[in-house]
């Protein structure tokens, strides 16, 4: 296993004020190893349960455990629909989870939409919303039901915000609802293309069935969120199955209203960094805002031999992500003005 070894407290003698696992698209499935829809990646079904496995060993052993783990989405893969083993794996999957001594923060990606309903997502082990933090007498940070999105603090003057990517998205609901209508329309808007995964001769390439986007509704409440956590000099992590900034991704996999997620994050001046995942093969870059988006390596195509996660090590100055295997290590610094003095 290509493994680094462990930094304990990371380098530079930093101090750590707490940590949190990362791990993105295992996308398990009781199948022999296939290949991605291009037919140029491999992908390991089965050994994807294994790797979540060893990962949940590793954050059980730190030295200091992580406060939690963020679970950026896909965690088993659309095959499982196909031979009705979708509650089969999940429940797999979630047993693996159980061995895990802290929290879990579930993500939800196109592969969770392939499998199931968002009224069932809503109602399973997927909905991690019960463990969502309060702003007492700030009821504008409260999200509504109608789309899976929450924030929590894990750490004080810390505040981490999940996104639904798939709020707007023609997955998972009923294609006689009016939001069904309204997302399809969206979709055909900008993708002529009879097959709405193909992004053959788009100018906008996101715009493709297995992607979705943030409503406007949404989009307000992430504001609102930011607004409270600039009066409060809080640092910020926000979490999507689906990355917003190009740099840091493919072109094809990026949510469909990208501009509008990064022109709200933009306006504000707490956001360190946004986990996505949904690419594979993983992305960095920092933008010009200062927020570095880190894309995670997907599990599904990461071979036995070795890994894909990471712990995230929070100091008052900067984040440290210490990849395991195939994920690189990378320093997110925070923007000049936004170092903490302890």
């Amino acid at each position: 296993m290509d493994d680094k070894p462990d930094p304990g407290t990371p380098t530079e003698n930093s101090e750590v004020l707490f940590s949190f696992g990362v791990i993105a698209d295992v996308q398990y499935a009781d199948l022999e190893d296939g290949y991605n829809f291009q037919g140029n990646r491999r992908r390991y079904y089965r050994h994807s349960l294994l790797h979540l496995r060893g990962a949940i060993e590793h954050w059980n052993t730190e030295s200091s455990l992580p406060r939690c783990v963020l679970q950026l989405g896909d965690i088993i893969d659309g095959y499982n629909a196909q031979y009705k083993a979708s509650e089969k794996s999940l429940e797999l999957v979630m047993n693996t989870f159980q061995m895990l001594k802290v929290p879990v923060h579930h993500t939800w990606g196109n592969h969770e939409f392939y499998n199931f309903s968002r009224n069932y997502l809503t109602n399973s082990k997927l909905n991690t919303k019960f463990l969502e933090d309060h702003i007492v007498q700030h009821p504008e940070t409260v999200p509504s039901e109608d789309y899976y999105a929450y924030h929590f603090v894990p750490f004080p003057q810390f505040r981490f915000i999940l996104l639904d990517a798939y709020d707007l998205s023609v997955l998972g609901v009923d294609q006689s609802s009016p939001k069904y209508q309204q997302c399809l329309k969206i979709l055909r808007e900008h993708n002529p293309n009879s097959e709405l995964n193909s992004p053959q001769g788009l100018s906008e390439p996101q715009f493709v069935q297995f992607n979705g986007g943030f409503s406007q509704e949404q989009l307000n409440w992430l504001n609102e969120v930011l607004t409270f956590s600039d009066t409060n000099q809080e640092k910020v992590v926000i979490v999507s199955h689906l990355p917003i900034y190009p740099e840091a991704s493919d072109s094809v996999c990026l949510a469909w209203n990208y501009r509008d997620a990064l022109a709200v994050i933009w306006s504000h001046k707490c956001v360190v960094c946004f986990f996505a995942g949904h690419t594979h093969d993983g992305g960095y870059s920092e933008d010009p805002f200062g927020v570095h988006h880190v894309n995670l390596e997907g599990v599904i195509e990461t071979a036995p031999d070795s890994q894909a996660f990471g712990t995230v090590y929070v100091c008052p100055d900067k984040m440290m992500l210490k990849g395991r295997g195939r994920v690189p290590d990378r320093i997110m610094n925070y923007k000049k003005e936004n170092a903490f003095q302890f």
